[in-house]
């Protein structure tokens, strides 16, 4: 077996329990309530934030939820101080992910985001319970703050990895609780491989 190989297998190792151990909590059945009732009865929609690589997961949770029937937009947090934050309307609610729970832009976007409405409603997924952030929010989705994979435990590498499944939850969650259909699905999924699948077509052989 070569290093690679075996660093390939500590890594799932590494991972796969982390993923195992992310705390399930009521906080799950809140966050999809919490969205049921905002975006898809009421109108509204999910704006997810984040710095850095936790941005780039919050990105993709926003896309995906878009796919599956919940308008969700993607919100940069340094962006939203010049500006952008005028995307937010009522029955809003946001999303925001940071590991440390501490990060200085998006406590900030909390701040900005209340003085426009402060009704509104705000979930976390962040690596510390006990931080800042997850104290001024609404419902915390804590990761279990598993070490980073990476030698250095430094680069977000096994963090990114639960806030993406946490985010999967959420999604699937609220599928479910929607009662979202394939159907649907194909209407904001034309093209491609999942378009076609969507609608029952035969992929073309080649």
């Amino acid at each position: 077996m070569t290093d690679i190989q075996q660093c390939m297998r500590d890594i799932l190792a590494h991972e796969s329990q982390a993923v195992a151990h992310i705390p399930v909590t009521d906080g799950y059945d809140r966050a999809v309530e919490m969205i049921v009732s905002h975006v898809w009865k009421n109108k509204g929609k999910l704006i997810t934030s984040g710095m850095g690589k936790a941005g780039q997961i919050a990105m993709n949770i926003a896309t995906t939820f878009a796919s599956t029937g919940i308008p969700a937009v993607f919100l940069h947090p340094s962006e939203a101080q010049h500006g952008d934050l005028g995307v937010m309307q009522d029955n809003d609610i946001m999303l925001l992910l940071s590991n440390s729970g501490k990060t200085r832009e998006i406590v900030e976007l909390v701040g900005l985001a209340r003085n426009l409405n402060p009704l509104l409603k705000i979930i976390v997924i962040t690596g510390n319970p006990d931080s800042e952030l997850a104290r001024i929010a609404d419902v915390t989705l804590a990761t279990g703050n598993a070490p980073e994979v990476c030698p250095l435990g430094l680069t977000p590498t096994t963090s990114t990895t639960l806030m993406t499944v946490i985010g999967d939850v959420l999604v699937v969650g609220t599928m479910r609780t929607t009662g979202f259909t394939k159907e649907e699905y194909a209407k904001r999924h034309h093209g491609g491989y999942l378009g076609k699948k969507s609608r029952g077509e035969k992929e073309e052989q080649r």
